[in-house]
C-alpha cells in the first residue's frame, strides 16, 4: 500500500472553498443565478460545499446539478445531466470537479452544454495538477500542485473530516 502525504486538512479546505466562493461570487455578481455543474462524485460534493458557502454570500440564486459519466471510458458511455437542460439556458455555469490532471474528465464533460445557449462556462477545482493534455483552463483553484502524472491525488469530502492526500 502506498504511503499517504497528507496535503490539505480539513481546515485548509474549508479555507479554500470559502475564498473560491467569493472568487466565483466576485466574477458573477452581476448574475441573477449560476449553475454549480459537479461531475460525480466527488466533483458534485465539492460543488455542494461550494454551493453551500457561496449560498451565505451571494444574492443570487445557485443551482446544483450533476453530471454523470465514465471517467475511464469518456467516449463510450453517455454524458448525462440530471436536470432539464432547458433550465441552463442563459445561464453562468461552473463546471466543477475534485481534481484536474490533464483537463480529459473536464473537456468531456463540456459536451452537454456544447449545443444549448449559454451565457459562460467557467471551472472550478479543489487541486489543480497542472499536466494539460486537453485545452481546459482552470479559472478557480482551491491548490496548485506539482506533482508526475504518476502520482495520484485522493480527496475526501465526505464524513467529518474533509482531506487531501498525495498517494
Amino acid at each position: 500500500m502506498a504511503e499517504k502525504s497528507l496535503i490539505l486538512t480539513h481546515q485548509q479546505i474549508n479555507q479554500k472553498i470559502k475564498r473560491i466562493a467569493f472568487e466565483i461570487y466576485e466574477n458573477n455578481f452581476l448574475e441573477k443565478e449560476i449553475i454549480l455543474a459537479g461531475i460525480h462524485q466527488q466533483g458534485y460534493s465539492f460543488a455542494n460545499l461550494l454551493k453551500d458557502e457561496l449560498g451565505k454570500i451571494a444574492p443570487f440564486t445557485i443551482k446544483l446539478v450533476g453530471i454523470t459519466l465514465d471517467k475511464q471510458a469518456p467516449t463510450q458511455s453517455s454524458i448525462t445531466l440530471d436536470c432539464d437542460e432547458g433550465q441552463l439556458k442563459n445561464k453562468a455555469i461552473i463546471l466543477i470537479d475534485d481534481v484536474s490532471n490533464t483537463g480529459k474528465t473536464m473537456a468531456y464533460s463540456l459536451k452537454p452544454f456544447l449545443n444549448l445557449k449559454i451565457k459562460k462556462i467557467e471551472t472550478a477545482v479543489l487541486v489543480n495538477r497542472s499536466h494539460p493534455n486537453f485545452p481546459i483552463s482552470i479559472q478557480y483553484s482551491g491548490y496548485e500542485l506539482a506533482t508526475t502524472i504518476k502520482d495520484h491525488v485522493e480527496v475526501q469530502l465526505l464524513g467529518k473530516k474533509k482531506a487531501v492526500y498525495l498517494l
